[in-house]
């Protein structure tokens, strides 16, 4: 995993459990100071595989496990006792309602998604990735407004993911089982918030680009 916030440490017991804070740190920062909901995420394997022992399980290190995603909070003091207890555990954002929604790509269509929107000169806030996929935060949706936004396209890629209410993104500097988790765009705070575009801005370019992409069937491999 890339370190970006100090060195690793233990408890002084040998069994690493205060581990590597850049995890803690960082799932600090997203709960405490932007609001936004987190919880630790089951662990990946470098093999793909994942610790909730499901061998089919499609999100290998990028999904809730315990406890369950309806835990996911913004209480510092819960964010620190997880990460301390779990300080390998990836950081899930638990996306919809007050918190960001996402929409996500495979990697080279996200890329090409986001090159585009830079030349249209439009705003694509937050970008994060992973080796397989690019995930575009935005501002939260309900289901009823993407129903009518996807009701106006007549072709809406399969490969194209919509992280709404009751979903959930990996966050960086997690570690799935498909492998790191990072900033393309990092976030950044207007007014004491993160800026987020809304999805409707956004999605006639993710769909084209999407369309270029093969469908990665049921396995997401965040």
């Amino acid at each position: 995993m890339r370190e970006i916030l100090g060195e690793r440490r233990t408890n002084g017991n040998g069994d690493g459990k205060d581990g590597d804070p850049a995890l803690r740190r960082s799932a600090l920062r997203y709960a405490r100071d932007w609001r936004w909901p987190v919880l630790p995420g089951a662990l990946g394997a470098p093999d793909g595989t994942c610790s909730c022992a499901r061998p089919d399980c499609v999100v290998p290190g990028a999904h809730p496990a315990d406890p369950p995603l309806l835990a996911a909070t913004t209480d510092p003091a819960m964010v620190h006792w997880w990460w301390t207890e779990q300080p390998a555990a990836p950081i899930i954002l638990a996306t919809g309602g007050q918190a960001p929604c996402a929409l996500g790509l495979p990697a080279l269509a996200g890329a090409r998604a986001v090159a585009a929107c830079e030349r249209r000169g439009v705003t694509t806030g937050p970008v994060l990735a992973t080796p397989t996929r690019w995930m575009l935060l935005v501002e939260p949706y309900g289901l009823p407004e993407l129903g009518e936004l996807l009701a106006e396209r007549e072709h809406v890629p399969s490969s194209l993911r919509f992280h709404g209410e009751g979903g959930y993104v990996p966050l960086p500097p997690s570690c799935t089982g498909a492998g790191n988790v990072w900033w393309v765009r990092e976030p950044r705070a207007d007014g004491g918030r993160i800026a987020l575009p809304r999805a409707a801005d956004l999605l006639d370019i993710l769909v084209a680009a999407g369309l270029t992409a093969p469908d990665q069937g049921s396995r997401l491999a965040y």
